[in-house]
């Protein structure tokens, strides 16, 4: 693992392979490793390619702060571009991520669209209208933690049922973020939200999203929403651990059919 220094955060990555270069992100409280036991890193299928992974600031191996503005997506989106810079400066890049990682490609999308050549947005979180009502859930998350510690909101994670699609896969409850720190990762994810969707509708970024049903933190309706925003976009939804087993090789697909020279 290497070390990228950023404002407020130290980040951790790796960068492995060679070839074109594509990157991979993760979710709130996840980290780039166990996106790789949830079926969530579209790496596997490729072939030919330069893989980055990194541990979003606050999460996995990567430091941070105790301020929740630090976390909100737009600032996520920032450290991507940065990291970017020192990895692959100039480069074009394929880019996937699940969650607050699709999140944060949109901010960077919007921020230097010449940066992506593809982009594979995985279960979208919640956004727009449906937003509040999980911002008011992660409140109550800082909340436990910060007055139960980390045990406290791992029992009750453990009362939630995984998505249909994640049935047959480990599923995590510890957070990848210290118990520090996960007040203000949630806080940050409170106080954030997807961009404007008249923001969302002028990205020309080829892109794909793949979702999952019966998610309440991920519905459907956000990737509808995307799908209906961006231009061109394709969209296909899992119902079955089956079916998200063939993610990372419709992500090679699409990869494939978009080469960096186009």
């Amino acid at each position: 693992m290497a070390i990228f220094q950023t404002h407020g955060a130290k980040i951790s990555y790796e960068l492995e392979g060679e070839g074109p270069l594509f990157v991979q992100l993760h979710g709130l409280t996840s980290s780039a490793a166990r996106e790789q036991r949830a079926g969530l890193d579209m790496s596997r299928d490729l072939t030919g390619f330069r893989v980055l992974r990194y541990d979003a600031r606050g999460h996995g191996s990567s430091t941070g702060r105790p301020v929740p503005e630090d976390y909100v997506w737009p600032r996520l989106a920032q450290d991507l571009l940065e990291l970017l810079d020192h990895v692959a400066p100039g480069e074009r890049v394929h880019a996937a991520g699940p969650s607050m990682g699709t999140a944060t490609l949109l901010y960077a999308a919007l921020e230097t669209p010449s940066r992506f050549a593809t982009l594979s947005l995985l279960v979208p979180p919640t956004a727009w209208e449906s937003r509040a009502a999980q911002a008011k859930s992660y409140l109550s998350s800082a909340d436990l933690v910060e007055n139960e510690g980390i045990g406290a909101f791992v029992r009750v994670s453990r009362s939630v049922l995984p998505p249909p699609a994640l049935a047959q896969r480990r599923h995590e409850k510890v957070p990848a973020a210290s118990q520090e720190l996960l007040p203000s990762l949630f806080r940050g994810a409170a106080q954030t939200d997807l961009p404007a969707q008249a923001l969302v509708s002028q990205i020309s970024i080829p892109t794909q999203i793949l979702a999952w049903v019966d998610d309440h933190a991920h519905p459907v309706s956000t990737a509808l929403a995307l799908h209906e925003l961006i231009p061109g976009s394709e969209l296909s939804i899992a119902e079955t651990p089956e079916d998200l087993e063939t993610w990372p090789a419709k992500a090679a697909r699409f990869i494939a059919r978009h080469p960096l020279a186009a």
